[in-house]
């Protein structure tokens, strides 16, 4: 793995992925790591095989708060949260105990986590990082639970960045795009779907985890420590056009 940063830039940080099993997570919790962080990864399971050796694996449902309060019980320092723990249902979200789990997963899941690290951060004056997507600004039909929690964790981020400023928390987060995933392979290899995303994103290419990766540890860097209450796209130029 390569990285555009500093090695020891988050030397002495503690860092906690929710979400960090697989996809997106894990190679954020990667790069994390790389720079000199210890680094959780939390979520179902023990992971996909593709978190580095150093990478902390703690197995906790972001749905159930005995879990939650179980994996950060022996955490005394946090600066770190990234949130990554999500779930899409295409085709059926228009059922409603569907939506409903959606939603109890992608934002609620968000907010218990946030909620949960809150006091931590506070003490280390650290930062959030949560996961929004281009669904946060536009609708989708076959996923209406999916594209719902994405716009809500992109207000629940900007809300959360005015209630925790007072404690010195910064609240961002990323918003990808038509991302090169698992998730999304089956779209990868239709040329008549993958087609059209293509000719509309500027850059004329699916974007990788490392791209969002990148991004996304940018927004808890110092460089990023006068900014609060942005949702980044990471998308290639997808929402512009």
């Amino acid at each position: 793995m390569t990285t555009t940063y500093q090695k020891d830039l988050l030397t002495g940080k503690t860092a906690l992925v929710a979400g960090a099993t697989q996809g997106i997570g894990a190679v954020i919790a990667n790069h994390l790591a790389a720079l000199g962080a210890r680094v959780i990864a939390m979520g179902l399971g023990d992971g996909d095989g593709t978190l580095d050796a150093g990478v902390e694996v703690r197995q906790a449902d972001v749905t159930r708060q005995a879990d939650l309060d179980g994996a950060l019980a022996d955490l005394d320092e946090l600066d770190i949260v990234f949130n990554c723990a999500g779930i899409i249902k295409r085709g059926l979200e228009h059922d409603v105990e569907v939506f409903q789990r959606v939603l109890e997963v992608n934002l609620t899941g968000t907010m218990r986590v946030c909620t949960a690290t809150r006091d931590k951060l506070r003490a280390r004056r650290g930062c959030i990082v949560n996961t929004a997507s281009m669904l946060t600004f536009f609708g989708g039909g076959l996923v209406p639970g999916y594209a719902a929690s994405k716009g809500g964790i992109g207000q629940l981020t900007k809300s959360l960045a005015i209630a925790y400023a007072a404690d010195g928390i910064r609240v961002n987060a990323i918003a990808p795009g038509w991302i090169a995933t698992p998730l999304t392979q089956a779209l990868q290899d239709d040329p008549a779907r993958s087609g059209p995303i293509l000719a509309r994103t500027p850059l004329g290419r699916w974007g990788t985890p490392q791209d969002v990766a990148q991004a996304a540890v940018f927004l808890c860097t110092p460089a990023a420590s006068f900014m609060t209450g942005v949702v980044l796209p990471v998308d290639g130029g997808y929402m512009v056009t």
